[in-house]
């Protein structure tokens, strides 16, 4: 059962290899000793109705037809090499395999297209826009780009990665409306546990739990006006005398999305923004721009550029107040002051964290940290983020750090922080009460591997699909070829 889980895992990956990129739109770095990936996604549609015509036509290199979506053998071999290019072991990823993933994703699509789920234009080339930047940041140029890719010129590359986006958000979006609402209660899980073999039990890697204080600095109310008066200077420029609103967020915005104009498309408000920002968002009209707003981020004007029933598409504007070497020269030395107190036994770290620390998400959890894989309090050595490690690797038992000055990957204000390391736990056999939180993450994916199976049943049966002669014979996980 566990294995079943872990080879579903795999074949994950083949959903997300357009030329090195995963879901995150993240670009890898190509290897430059691997066959460069040439982009052929092809979505050419065909007939339903012409069944007969095209069973008369020699299907060379054309692998399988799903829905008005075409697989080519190339297809196949390319989306091997992207998965190598990804670092990804291949070891148990077999050529048929790799076939049904692909028929997969292109059901997945087609179906969410006749279920009218939509992804739009400008989310599709703005993801787009996001790789392409990073490959120029990474390969060199966009000529090197271009060469690499085997492509003759930017229009040519850009329009292979529509199709190659579009097939994998439709894709993504199908499969999240169907496990969407699957949840998992106590009994499923005890039940899924006692159901694996005990010589099959997953092993834990390492773990440990970690807890910090966090002191972020507070801008001078000069600062903070300073901003205000900035960003009203540039809302009545684009008010009052057409300004474009794209153009001063390049100029300004010291947000991550400064680039390109500070668009943000299809905002919901299930997105992961913070609550004030989607607020806004949804309170605002349609070509109307906001007051200065503050999130944690800064302070903000936003701009509502589309309305699509639930989705906005939005621009914004986000200004820091400036943060002086004094006000985080300060911090440290109130950090070295909470730890000196806390070693003299005058209160406990996890009081401090209470009582000290400007972390909401932590502070009133004695600054225990959550890992984001599973919101859980366990991080297993192998897995954690390198900053993480690098940061608490060398503490021992009850040690607690000298002030670590942090940047805010997201674009917030720099901090400073003190460590702990509260709880180790050595390699071992999963253990029910122990492990609680990772089993119940193993049984709610195998229930939502089981619905998928279930809806793939269902949708192979009512969907046009046929298979070249020679991939007939494959032994694939879906049964593809209708008898």
């Amino acid at each position: 059962m566990y294995k079943r889980i872990k080879v579903a895992t795999i074949l994950v990956l083949i959903s997300v290899c357009g030329f090195g990129y995963a879901q995150t739109d993240s670009i890898v770095v190509p290897d430059t000793n691997l066959e460069p990936p040439e982009m052929t996604v092809e979505n050419t549609s065909i007939n339903k109705d012409s069944t007969n015509n095209f069973k008369k036509v020699k299907l060379d290199g054309i692998a399988a037809v799903i829905g008005d979506y075409v697989i080519l053998d190339s297809d196949i071999d390319k989306t091997l090499i992207d998965l190598r290019n990804q670092g990804a072991s291949t070891e148990d990823v077999t050529r048929c395999g790799l076939l049904g993933k692909l028929m997969e994703d292109r059901l997945y699509a087609h179906q969410a297209v006749q279920d009218s789920i939509l992804v739009s234009d400008d989310e599709v080339n703005l993801t787009g826009d996001r790789q392409l930047q990073s490959l120029v940041q990474q390969i060199g140029s966009m000529e090197k780009v271009l060469k690499y890719y085997k492509k003759d010129n930017e229009a040519d590359f850009r329009e292979e990665l529509y199709k190659i986006n579009k097939l994998r958000m439709l894709s993504e979006k199908m499969q999240q409306s169907i496990v969407s609402e699957i949840e998992i209660t106590p009994e499923e899980v005890r039940q899924f546990f006692n159901k694996i073999p005990e010589s099959e039990r997953p092993v834990i890697g390492a773990e440990m739990e970690i807890a910090q204080i966090v002191k972020e600095p507070k801008p001078s109310q000069d600062e903070i006006q300073k901003v205000i008066d900035k960003l009203n200077k540039i809302k009545a420029d684009v008010e009052d005398n057409d300004a474009s609103f794209n153009v001063k967020a390049i100029l300004y915005s010291q947000g991550p999305s400064k680039s390109k104009g500070g668009a943000i498309p299809s905002v919901t408000k299930e997105s992961g923004y913070v609550a004030r920002f989607k607020d806004m968002a949804f309170v605002l009209q349609e070509g109307e721009i906001s007051e200065p707003f503050e999130t944690q981020f800064g302070w903000h004007i936003m701009k509502v550029e589309k309305i699509r029933g639930q989705e906005r598409d939005v621009r914004h504007i986000l200004l820091q107040p400036e943060i002086t070497q004094s006000a985080l020269d300060k911090l440290k030395v109130e950090l070295d002051s909470i730890r000196q107190n806390i070693m003299d036994g005058k209160y406990t770290f996890e009081e401090a964290a209470l009582n000290f620390s400007d972390q909401k998400e932590t502070k009133f959890d004695g600054g225990k940290l959550r890992n984001p894989q599973d919101f859980g309090p366990r991080f297993e050595l192998t897995k954690m983020d390198p900053e993480l490690y690098n940061q608490v690797r060398n503490l021992e038992d009850d040690e607690i750090s000298l002030p670590l000055f942090e940047k805010d990957p997201r674009g917030g204000p720099p901090k400073y922080k003190i460590m702990k390391i509260t709880n180790r736990y050595d390699e071992h056999v999963a253990d029910f009460a122990q492990d609680y939180i990772k089993i119940q993450q193993l049984a709610k994916t195998e229930k939502q591997y089981n619905a998928i199976k279930k809806w793939m049943d269902e949708h192979i049966e009512d969907t046009y699909i046929t298979l070249n002669e020679g991939n007939r014979d494959c032994e694939f996980a879906n049964n593809w070829v209708k008898e």
